[in-house]
């Protein structure tokens, strides 16, 4: 039998950065897809959801070359067979957690990542391939392979687990102290419009870093200072200056919250401040957040915490703060009284 246990993800910091190059702060919490697998004598993976009462089984001789849209199975094992990867016996697998699904936590990446360590598992090779490969394997099958518009921030930080700052451009992840207060996850029970919401914000940050580069050739994302954004905004079409604004402002709010995660004993004020500027940006300038979920992390915020935020790309789905052991039920109430469908307390894993 091969048992897997895979974590969820929260950003806290660098939403929509990470497809531009720049660096990101997420964590892995104790949210996790489970993952069990018993050998068959069927040829084929027989994957059972338990948690959507379906299933589904891939024979070990499919040829792979004619794979559905979100078909994250599959595209794992073409990418693995690209590394000389063979499946010669069947497993039947159920598959389980606890990760509310579309709504931020990454369930769908944590399920990749499962996926890719199961069949690592199965050819006995554990000790060949270390987190990172784990983690640029799980990014190529879900965000290259279907050319959809995500970054690796995702699969980069399940695959390695803790409080992680991550230059993207790179794959370079540096470990950050994991003291991040105690958090509380809210599930809006508003849907994600996750592929929407990612390519537009991508597309028009994309835009307007061209537009200065085309004046500016000589301009570095990655160089740029909180002066930068002044310097060059009028080169910059207004449609596309908020998305300016998010970029070099969301930027630099990453690197300050980098350096206080540094500290042996971070600031939860200052990080609780750093996360509602990035929210700030994140709802007025992306316009990635629901006016019902804008509504819950005000409420939340008057009731105590010291940092509220969307998580992932936004359009809906969940929203983590950061609170005190005194606040804790205070805040808790104030999302409920708002209508989000479920509140509670999490942890970062290491």
């Amino acid at each position: 039998m091969i048992e897997i246990k895979v974590p969820a993800r929260i950003c806290f910091y660098g939403d929509h950065q990470d497809y531009l190059g720049l660096p990101v702060i997420a964590g892995t919490i104790d949210r996790f897809i489970h993952l069990r697998a018993t050998p068959n004598s069927q040829d084929r993976f027989i994957l059972q959801l338990l948690d959507l009462d379906e299933e589904t089984s891939i024979a070990l001789a499919d040829v792979l070359t004619s794979i559905e849209p979100d078909d994250y199975f599959r595209s794992v094992m073409a990418v693995l067979k690209k590394e000389g990867f063979t499946f010669s016996q069947g497993y039947t697998i159920d598959i389980s957690g606890n990760i509310p699904v579309n709504a931020g936590l990454s369930s769908s990446s944590a399920l990749v990542v499962a996926w890719i360590r199961f069949l690592v598992e199965t050819q006995g090779r554990s000790n060949e391939f270390n987190d990172e490969q784990i983690g640029r394997w799980a990014y190529e099958a879900e965000v290259l392979f279907f050319n959809q518009p995500g970054g690796l921030m995702d699969q980069y930080t399940i695959a390695q687990r803790g409080l992680l700052y991550i230059d993207t451009q790179s794959g370079e992840s540096t470990r950050l102290h994991a003291h991040m207060g105690r958090l509380l996850v809210a599930e809006s029970g508003v849907p994600k419009k996750t592929l929407e919401v990612l390519k537009n914000a991508r597309v028009y940050a994309q835009k307007g870093v061209d537009a200065v580069k085309a004046v500016h050739p000589e301009f570095e994302l990655e160089a740029a200072t909180l002066e930068d954004y002044e310097k060059y905004l009028e080169f910059v079409p207004k449609e596309l200056q908020g998305y300016w604004y998010a970029t070099i402002y969301n930027y630099h709010i990453t690197l300050e919250a980098k350096k206080e995660l540094l500290n042996p004993n971070p600031n939860s004020k200052i990080l609780g401040d750093l996360m509602n500027r990035h929210q700030l940006i994140l709802q007025n300038e992306i316009k990635n957040t629901p006016l019902e979920m804008i509504g819950m992390m005000n409420a939340a915020l008057e009731a105590g915490a010291m940092g509220t935020k969307i998580i992932g790309s936004g359009g809906g789905g969940c929203m983590v703060a950061m609170v005190t052991e005194d606040s804790e039920e205070n805040v808790r109430q104030a999302f409920l009284n708002k209508g989000a469908k479920a509140v509670y307390a999490v942890e970062l894993t290491s």
